[in-house]
């Protein structure tokens, strides 16, 4: 089967096309960093815009790049939330409308259900697995038990962690999106010149939940009371690096935590997967393994490529959900807010 996937739910337009056989025959992807540099954040209506003007470009180059037509598409998959509503809209009713005409089934997609199975795609993974989701707007631990089958285990309370990582890139003056950034920087900076709070890692072993909120503001405070630091490179560095390592030591710890849990908790399993958009961070993919590994569990993290939004691992979702029999009618609405757990499983 060959399924297309439309992925626009903040400012990456992104359609894919990929195989039951787990190849994928293209992943075409344009960024609006450009856009939203100015304004240093993503702004909802430009993005909006900005899906509208490239979606049906990108359909069309996944397309001939995979050498396929419409016709040769069994199934339809689209991010239905959660997200931005405006950019959710523009990628829902353009799959809507496809299939439609080309009376093709179509299945909606929950877009951290996306970056769950990614590693599906990828590898030769079973259920069930623990996940650690990091991303911009999410900072969650799931255990999987089966496609739709989620428990939810803990996860931020305040800020996800690639926020406050693309908040310290802005105010240490560096350009949009901050967390590649401040990834960079760090390259070249003291992990361990500054000392940096780390929240909710003095509470009890079962304690999942994560907070980067004050964390963020401790290094917005250390940076604004040092302003004629700013002119000095390896300030910059040093709290990059900082910062970083802190972050590190907050989701490694965690993540002991969440797999001694599961271990109580959950039936038998062998994989621990992290994935989401800073899942691309080299440094941290590095202490992820390192501490999978020490924990006696096997270590997933999809291509770095294929952690940010792209319309593969919607796809691929879409796939999965279908072959056990759900697909879903065209009145499905966006949902901007649809948390991933039993309790909202369709």
């Amino acid at each position: 089967m060959k399924i297309l996937g439309i992925e626009s739910s903040c400012d990456d337009t992104s359609v894919a096309i990929v195989n039951s056989k787990k190849q994928i025959l293209s992943n075409e992807r344009i960024s609006q960093d450009d856009i939203h540099q100015f304004y240093k954040g993503v702004v909802p209506e430009l993005a909006a815009r900005n899906h509208t003007y490239h979606i049906d470009k990108m359909t069309k180059k996944a397309l001939k790049s995979s050498g396929l037509s419409l016709n040769n598409i069994d199934i339809i998959a689209s991010t239905a939330g959660p997200g931005l509503i405006g950019g959710l809209l523009v990628g829902l009713s353009f799959a809507k409308t496809l299939a439609q005409v080309k009376k093709i089934p179509f299945v909606a997609v929950n877009h951290l259900e996306g970056h769950a199975l990614t590693v599906r795609l990828v590898n030769d993974i079973k259920f069930p697995y623990l996940v650690l989701l990091i991303s911009g707007g999410h900072s969650n631990f799931y255990f999987l038990k089966n496609t739709n089958k989620y428990d939810f285990i803990g996860g931020t309370l305040d800020d996800a962690v690639g926020e406050a990582f693309d908040k310290v890139g802005k105010v240490l003056g560096l350009k949009f999106p901050g967390g590649p950034e401040v990834e960079k920087k760090a390259l070249k900076g003291d992990e361990n010149a500054f000392i940096f709070p780390k929240p909710l890692l003095r509470t009890v072993h079962t304690d999942l939940n994560l907070s980067f909120s004050g964390l963020k503001s401790h290094v917005i405070k250390l940076v604004n009371s040092n302003k004629n630091n700013l002119i000095s490179k390896s300030f910059i560095e040093d709290v990059s690096a900082s910062f970083q390592k802190t972050v590190s030591d907050i989701l490694v710890n965690k993540l002991k935590r969440a797999v001694k849990y599961c271990n109580e908790k959950f039936e038998a399993y062998d994989s621990v997967v992290v994935t989401g958009g800073v899942a691309s961070n080299s440094y941290l993919r590095k202490k992820f393994i390192e501490n999978i590994i020490s924990s006696n569990k096997k270590p997933f993290i999809p291509p770095a490529n294929l952690c940010t939004d792209n319309g593969a691992m919607i796809a691929w979702a879409g796939y999965e959900r279908f072959k056990l029999g759900y697909s879903n009618s065209l009145n499905f609405k966006a949902m901007p807010r649809w948390p991933l757990d039993k309790r909202n499983a369709l």
